[in-house]
């Protein structure tokens, strides 16, 4: 299934500027959080400010899964941060979410990065016993950096 479009946090903006979050060096990690969570509100800040995790049952571990092989490319001064597509596999019962929620886990406190739909209706979507949720991120990478300034 096709991650939807990944909204950055606004601290997170910030912290990239910054270099807190350092988008080609640290490890990053996506989260699953059920349709009550608070995630979508783009003003927090870290891990901890976020409710309604998905459990840790069904092949779902508390904390979520590691992106593998984060890629920071920039063409023509667009910046694209990509990873491998992420699979869930269910195990035990089934792994229900609406919201992935992209953090560093390399900074004390894991900061947000960004948070995405995993369906656009919007729904929850569920793998069922011994089947997988995967996370495929948009060919043109899981977002990009761009911008113009005036004169």
């Amino acid at each position: 299934m096709a991650a939807g479009k990944v909204k950055l946090y606004e601290t997170a903006k910030y912290k990239i500027a910054q270099g807190i979050i350092d988008l080609d060096t640290h490890a990053f990690k996506v989260a699953l959080f059920l349709v009550t969570s608070n995630c979508d509100t783009l003003t927090h800040d870290e891990l901890a400010d976020l409710t309604n995790e998905h459990a840790n049952a069904n092949g779902y571990v508390t904390g979520g899964r590691d992106l593998d092989n984060v890629t920071v490319t920039n063409t023509s001064g667009v910046i694209k941060f990509d990873a491998d597509n992420e699979v869930f596999t269910a195990s035990g019962g089934p792994i229900t979410a609406r919201f992935g929620v992209i953090y560093d886990d390399t900074v004390a406190g894991d900061p947000l990065v960004g948070v995405f739909l995993l369906d656009a209706t919007p729904a929850d979507v569920t793998a069922t016993d011994g089947n997988t949720l995967t996370l495929a991120w948009n060919a043109s990478g899981i977002f990009t950096l761009s911008g113009a300034t005036s004169n």
